[in-house]
């Protein structure tokens, strides 16, 4: 998608885009409202203040900020936070809550500050691991205290890892009638992605809990204190196991109490609440930013300033703090979202949500929300979270649980101090210099930004480039010119950390965006733990690398036809980046790459390796798949090629509105009942699809067929294929090149 063709802001693009924005924020509100409450429970606040925090995310924070299609709203580190707070701020009065109302008002305002004066990159200044082992520990905290509601136990541990391990201790004092709610949620919550039956996806997976909770309420009528007799064993169940809503919204409104205002535990409060919120935003908008199909970037100390002015407005009524949440702005995306009133018309819905179906929500048993915190918090904290850090370094997993451990027998506070200190250490032995001349380094860095010939730069990187360091690089960055061709020099520094990596990439994209050049050079002189683009750059010996058994078939067919094989990991994935399917995927790497050539057509052609994620932070999905792409010498129409389901006719009907219908055939029924064609240029894509090419789809195993104008992608799974499953890809492509012809021969008069 060009970004030449960026949507409209403001009121101009409330009229050209609200049919998408309204669609989008449908699907972000059905996800949003049972996250919300889910939120506020886990925290130990009233169920309403989650519910008033994304109102307040929409109808404020809207007009204030600097993002286009992120959401704002409560977040599920709030629950880690909050927990804290209330039991650190409670004086036995009944108000701990309104002790932390105020201290979300203040942290607001410190927000605000913060973005008023420029200062919201302080916050990129901690290192990514650091952050990685902050949210993890919050998964497990969350993962602690909701497995409890959703297994119907209970836990006086002293800190989270105990009160984990009473969640297996107690295993014999389940009780079943809240438990077979959690467990089929749970079961939902898996497999509600892995599953291609198109009515799972009508709605998203959180609604879908607590659709199939309800009728268990009834079944064990949960709305009257009573026992429950099973295997000579009785269970109490009864309405403490319900929501708990009032008919009317304004009843839920509380207001914040300063009286703890000149408490030292007030401020730790209002610290570790600012730091982690600010972080998080932060962290996420720029995020959203990577997965907007336009590369919109946002002014980062003006959302700053929006959630911290939301916050205030917030913790005035009785709601939660705002922040930028990732995985409500990953559907956002997902679902076409073009501008901001998204956002706002996500906010309006949940209000109208809220008031015509209260009723229904005070049948939602806990459980459904608990087990739906639970599945959150354990992607916080999943393996692969684990095996990704890893991936990027044995010193990178050191930081990341490091970190957790820290947090979760202190405070998040303290996790964020002790894993900045943990990851300072490491760098000062892997730099190899005293601590004199390492901390000289930071504070006196030395890099350089040299203005050479014509519109060419050279930035000089040196000392120790790490999380310390990087706010200096970004100020050289930024006086680099918009089209400068920029030569970016490491040869000199001691050691480059993966914060400043990332930062560079960051800055590299947007750069190339803009129609300048970056060239990084210098890394000669550094190896790393990994292969990995980020990975810390240091003195440290590489890790070799044995090829495995589907690897080496992979070699091994390559040799057998005289095709090229490459299976080193391949950072520069420009020409995959620019199909649609990876417009709101970011690609990683590609490796296990065979290279090979249609001579009598002049066609390169390559299959490898893919990964790439959907979604991004907490929301991450990371997917490998294999993919064939097939470079072409002409031009032909840009569209879209996938199987049809049963239920996509429904679904096109939805996407009509916002003009992404499926172009169908009524000469060819088979191929239209199977296949789902889509193209911005209708009548090109109608006169490129030719009876005879239109015949080879209709006898073929369906396959994702994607044109960008001048290159074909193909792949059949998300997943890597199988050698065999290889070999029926290149057949496939060889018989659809045969029958593809240049767009002069086929589309030659698109104005006929």
């Amino acid at each position: 998608m060009s970004i030449n063709n960026t949507p409209a802001d403001w009121f101009k693009g409330l009229a050209q885009n609200w049919k998408n924005d309204l669609v989008a924020a449908i699907s972000v509100a059905l996800v949003a409202m049972p996250l919300a409450l889910g939120i506020a429970i886990a925290s130990g606040a009233p169920p309403m203040s989650g519910i008033l925090s994304v109102i307040i995310g929409g109808f404020v924070t809207t007009f204030i900020r600097g993002s286009h299609v992120a959401i704002n709203g409560p977040a599920n580190s709030l629950i880690a936070i909050v927990i804290v707070a209330v039991a650190s701020l409670d004086d036995g009065s009944g108000n701990a809550f309104n002790y932390v109302l105020a201290a979300f008002i203040v942290s607001g305002g410190i927000q605000v500050l913060l973005g008023l004066f420029r200062l919201g990159r302080l916050a990129e200044a901690i290192p990514s691991s650091v952050i990685q082992g902050i949210l993890a520990a919050i998964g497990i905290i969350i993962v602690a205290k909701q497995l409890h509601v959703a297994l119907g136990t209970t836990s006086d541990a002293p800190n989270m890892i105990g009160v984990l391990i009473d969640a297996f201790k107690n295993i014999g004092q389940i009780n079943p009638f809240v438990a077979i709610i959690s467990l089929l949620g749970l079961l939902l919550l898996i497999f509600h992605a892995k599953i291609s039956y198109k009515l799972f996806h009508f709605l998203p997976a959180p609604m879908w809990v607590l659709i199939i909770a309800i009728p268990f309420v009834y079944l064990f009528n949960f709305f009257e204190p009573h026992s429950i007799s099973l295997f000579d064993r009785s269970y109490n169940v009864g309405p403490e196991l319900l929501i708990h809503i009032p008919n009317n919204l304004l009843n839920s409104i509380q207001h914040p109490n300063f009286s703890m205002l000149g408490k030292g535990s007030f401020w730790l409060v209002v610290t570790s609440l600012t730091l982690i919120t600010t972080v998080e935003s932060l962290a996420s908008t720029k995020a959203v930013d990577k997965l907007d199909p336009y590369k919109r970037k946002t002014n980062l100390n003006r959302d700053l300033m929006a959630v911290g002015l939301s916050s205030i407005v917030s913790g005035l009524i009785g709601g939660l703090p705002i922040v930028t949440v990732i995985v409500r702005s990953t559907v956002n995306i997902h679902n076409n979202a073009k501008t901001r009133w998204s956002n706002f018309f996500h906010g309006a819905l949940i209000l109208l949500f809220i008031v015509l179906l209260a009723p229904v929500m005070q049948s939602v048993p806990l459980a459904a929300l608990a087990v739906i915190l639970v599945f959150s918090g354990y992607k916080l904290t999943a393996p692969r979270v684990y095996v990704n850090t890893y991936n990027q370094g044995l010193e990178q997993l050191l930081f990341l649980v490091g970190t957790l451990f820290i947090t979760l027998y202190s405070s998040l506070l303290w996790g964020v101090l002790g894993g900045i200190v943990l990851t300072l250490g490491v760098h000062l032995l892997l730099a190899r210099v005293p601590l004199s001349v390492f901390f000289g380094m930071i504070v006196r860095p030395g890099n350089k930004l040299m203005h050479k010939e014509g519109n060419n730069y050279e930035l000089k990187v040196k000392g120790v480039a790490n999380f310390l360091t990087m706010l200096s690089i970004n100020k050289l960055l930024e006086k680099v010119p918009q089209g400068a061709s920029l030569k970016i020099n490491v040869s000199t520094a001691r050691l480059v950390d993966l914060t400043v990596l990332e930062s560079l990439d960051d800055f590299k994209r947007i750069h190339k965006l803009n129609g300048g050049k970056v060239n990084m050079v210098g890394f000669e002189h550094h190896v790393a733990s990994t292969n990995h683009r980020f990975a810390l750059k240091s003195q440290t010996a590489p890790i070799p690398h044995r090829l495995s058994s589907r690897e080496q078939n992979i070699k091994q067919v390559a040799f057998e036809n005289n095709w090229g094989f490459r299976h080193e990991i391949e950072w520069d994935t420009y020409l995959l980046s620019s199909f649609k399917f990876f417009e709101s995927r970011p690609l990683e790497y590609k490796t296990n790459i065979i290279s090979g050539m249609y001579e009598d057509r002049d066609m390169s052609w390559e299959i490898c390796d893919i990964t790439f994620d959907e979604g991004a932070l907490m929301a991450m999905e990371v997917y490998h798949t294999t993919v064939k792409v097939i470079e072409l010498p002409f031009e032909i129409p840009e569209f879209t090629l996938e199987s049809e389901g049963i239920f996509d006719k429904i679904f096109d009907r939805v996407a009509s509105i916002t003009g992404q219908k499926d172009i169908d055939f009524a000469d060819s029924t088979v191929f239209s009942n199977k296949l789902l064609l889509k193209g911005d240029d209708e009548k090109a894509v109608r006169k490129f699809f030719t009876p005879e090419l239109v015949a080879f789809f209709e006898e073929e195993q369906a396959y994702h067929v994607e044109s960008n104008g001048n290159a074909l992608l193909i792949f059949r799974d998300l997943r890597l294929a199988r050698v065999s499953e290889i070999n029926k890809m290149l057949r496939f492509s060889d018989e659809l090149i045969k029958r593809i012809k240049p767009i002069e021969e086929v589309v030659h008069s698109y104005a006929d």
